[in-house]
Formats: structure tokens, C-alpha cells, sequence
């Protein structure tokens, strides 16, 4: 993982130009930005892979938080895929500046980060707040976010495809141009909704929540050791850190020194 994150933001400096493939650059440049936009899927791969083999044989707890992070992942992955064909010179020429480049940064931007967020804001809420998100409105929220979200811009890239170009007001009546914005438009509006609820969920979880104690997820690293919310300096007393579990050695102090294994 770490080495794919520098990997990435070393090839990062030679992938922007296919951003500009449809201007008059040259084969050579076109052939050197195109060969590292391809090569950067390769550390970005690993990483996705390594999260799979994260949660592989894991006693997973499907909680709002672990549905947000799966999502991630999913939809994070589509946008790489489709990063990728952006890479092949004359498949970007084809769908430059239209609504394929609208489905593709959607889905790395808010596939990629906001669904992360979501799975943070509800993992750590419990440590920011002192209490605990609402499970149910939180499921409810993250299905229409999905939903919506999906319906909004996976249906683009056939738009894309089909030639609409984006950052127009208005388009012809072609063929699927009309149905498809129309599955677009209810889709953004479901994803509102799942997003409004969501903050309503935040709003009334500070006053009402349930009260979630210092580790309500039975985790093993240090902030859970913290009060909830934490005090000014976090810990009374500097804990003991002998493995990457530290609140799990604390819970368990029968346990081996996974340290040693």
C-alpha cells in the first residue's frame, strides 16, 4: 500500500496530459502520456486488491460505516476502469468532452471520496459526538445515496458514447438522449434526498443518539482508548504500544505478543 501511494504520486506528474489528448500534441507526447496513464492502474490495482485481501476471511460487521466503505470500493473501481480507457489515445478522442468524462470523474470524485467520507463520518461520530448514528436512517441513506447516485451518472456514460456533449443546456432529440436524462434526472434526485437524510441523521443523532460509550465497535487502535468525546489531551495517562492492535493488547493482555509473531 505504501509503496503504491508513492508509485502514484510519482506517475501523477505524467498523467494530466490526457486530460488535452484531442489537442495537437505529437504521437511522441501522445505515446509517453498515454503509456503512464495506462501504468498508473497498476499501483492503483494493487491498492484496490489489497483492501479486497483486507476483509478477505474477516468477521466483517456489515454497519452502515463498513456498507459506506464497501461502496467505496466498488464505485472507486469503476472510475479507475474508466480512467482507463481514457488512457487509449483514440478512445479519448471519441468521447472528449462529453458526458463519458462526466461519468468518470463522478465516479473517482464522489465514488471514490465521498462514499470514504460517509464510511468515516459514521465510523468516528461515535468519537467525535459521544453517541452513536442512527443504524436504520443510516441504511436508509446509504441504499438512496446508491441508488441514486448510480442511476445520476452510470447511465452518462452511454450518453458519452452515444456523442452528447456536456456543459450544454439543452440537447437533440436523438435516440435514449431523452430517457436516459430522465434516469439521470430522478437519479440526482434520490441522491439528494439520501443526502439530506443523512444530514438529518447527523442532527438528531447529537441530541438524541444513542450514548456510545469510549469503544462501541470493539476496535483495536488508540483512539478508542480516548474518552468519547476526547478530552483536551486526549489520554490521562500515554498508553502502552507494543502491535499494531494497542487496544486490543489493552483488552486482552493474556493474549501473545503479536509483536513477536
Amino acid at each position: 500500500m505504501a509503496t503504491s501511494t508513492v508509485a502514484i504520486a510519482f506517475l501523477s506528474y505524467g498523467v494530466w496530459v490526457h486530460h488535452m489528448f484531442a489537442v495537437a500534441l505529437g504521437r511522441n507526447f501522445l505515446a509517453a502520456f498515454a503509456a503512464a496513464s495506462m501504468l498508473i492502474a497498476v499501483p492503483t490495482g494493487t491498492k484496490i486488491f489489497s483492501w479486497i485481501a483486507t476483509m478477505w476471511g474477516g468477521a466483517i460487521r456489515f454497519t452502515t460505516a463498513m456498507l459506506f466503505a464497501v461502496a467505496f470500493l466498488l464505485e472507486f473501481t469503476i472510475g479507475g476502469l474508466s480512467g482507463v480507457a481514457f488512457a487509449t489515445v483514440p478512445v479519448d478522442w471519441q468521447v472528449t468532452d462529453t458526458y463519458f468524462v462526466v461519468a468518470h470523474i463522478h465516479y473517482v470524485l464522489f465514488g471514490g471520496t465521498v462514499f470514504a467520507l460517509l464510511a468515516g463520518v459514521h465510523y468516528w461520530f461515535p468519537k467525535l459526538s459521544g453517541r452513536l448514528l442512527d443504524e436504520t436512517l443510516g441504511r436508509w441513506s446509504f441504499w438512496l445515496i446508491v441508488l441514486g447516485f448510480n442511476a445520476a451518472f452510470f447511465v452518462q456514460h452511454f450518453l458519452g458514447l452515444l456523442g452528447m456533449t456536456r456543459r450544454v443546456y439543452t440537447y437533440p432529440n436523438l435516440p435514449w438522449f431523452g430517457a436516459l436524462n430522465l434516469i439521470s434526472t430522478i437519479g440526482a434526485a434520490i441522491l439528494v434526498f439520501g443526502i439530506l437524510l443523512f444530514c438529518a441523521n447527523v442532527a438528531m443523532s447529537l441530541f438524541f443518539g444513542t450514548v456510545a460509550g469510549d469503544d462501541p465497535w470493539n476496535a483495536w487502535t488508540l483512539e478508542w482508548v480516548a474518552a468519547s468525546p476526547p478530552a483536551i489531551k486526549n489520554f490521562s495517562e500515554v498508553p502502552t504500544v507494543r502491535s499494531r492492535r494497542p487496544l486490543w493488547d489493552r483488552k486482552h493482555p493474556e493474549a501473545p505478543d503479536w509483536m513477536s509473531v
